[in-house]
């Protein structure tokens, strides 16, 4: 469904399981897990089907960036980090949430990250995946290498260096391959993506380049869960580090997968889920 969260803007959003179950005499009102999506200029499709597993203890909101998949277009000044961290308490007040978890994987990483940054009292929790909070070129280059060798190296820098059709489309062919340690067994989750490929290289060729998300961390009001996977090149083990030594310590959760690249929840995902459902379930108080 479309929703509306300002004058001409609408989002794309899927809801997945009630908010409220019955439980003996009374209705109970599940958590409601808001998921931001990698990119920029995929969509929400990535998370599925594998977050239904957590339909049974939360209500799960699937949303397309501004911009993005089934959400309208619009225009490039509005591509930024700000826009879209704002674009979720406009979403929520839209819908009704209120204190939702927010969990961002990568591109919604840096997102989730100028949220607590923007507006933090705003979530019960926020969950890191995979995710920077700077563009650590150096840091990925060297991860490249160290998993497909010189040439994933000189690729990787051409592409981030200079985001185009060109460097993307060599970028894909050599480096993606690399992201995750469980290759799919299809690539019907690739061909699913709506890509919106303007939003790419205006974000990695503009914000990414300078974006420095560590100091806003310092603003949490909530436990954090910081997921790392040790094997990933795009956002590096050493990136999460930052992020979790950034935040305040009595909200900071963190875990490091030795086997997972971008995305536990895709490399190891028994242990990926089983954490999130005990930070999903577990008090914030």
């Amino acid at each position: 469904m479309l929703i509306t969260i300002a004058p001409g803007v609408r989002l794309f959003v899927d809801i997945e399981g009630p908010g409220l179950v019955p439980d003996g005499p009374r209705l109970r009102e599940k958590p409601t897990l808001l998921l931001l999506h990698g990119g920029p200029g995929y969509d929400h499709s990535g998370f599925k089907p594998a977050f239904s597993r957590l339909a049974d203890i939360a209500q799960i909101v699937y949303v397309d960036h501004r911009g993005h998949g089934r959400s309208d277009r619009r225009p490039p000044e509005e591509w930024t980090l700000d826009t879209f961290a704002d674009d979720v308490v406009r979403l929520c007040d839209a819908l009704g949430i209120v204190k939702p978890i927010v969990l961002g994987q990568s591109f919604g990483g840096f997102v989730a990250q100028r949220y607590i940054a923007r507006h933090p009292a705003h979530p019960a929790k926020v969950i890191l995946s995979s995710t920077s909070p700077h563009m650590g070129l150096a840091r990925k280059l060297a991860m490249f290498e160290q998993l497909g060798g010189p040439e994933a190296r000189r690729v990787a820098e051409a592409f981030w260096t200079m985001p185009n059709e060109a460097t993307w489309a060599e970028y894909n062919r050599v480096c993606r391959r690399h992201y995750n340690t469980v290759q799919p067994a299809n690539d019907d989750g690739h061909r699913r993506i709506i890509f919106n490929e303007p939003i790419l290289f205006a974000s990695a060729g503009g914000e990414q380049q300078t974006m420095n998300l560590l100091p806003g961390l310092a603003r949490a009001q909530c436990p954090v869960l910081v997921m790392a996977g040790m094997q990933d090149p795009v956002c590096p083990i050493d990136d999460a580090k930052d992020i979790a030594a950034a935040l305040p310590p009595q909200w900071l959760r963190f875990a490091a997968f030795a086997k997972s690249g971008h995305g536990a929840w895709r490399d190891e995902p028994e242990a990926a889920f089983a954490l999130l459902r005990d930070f999903i379930l577990t008090p914030a108080d």
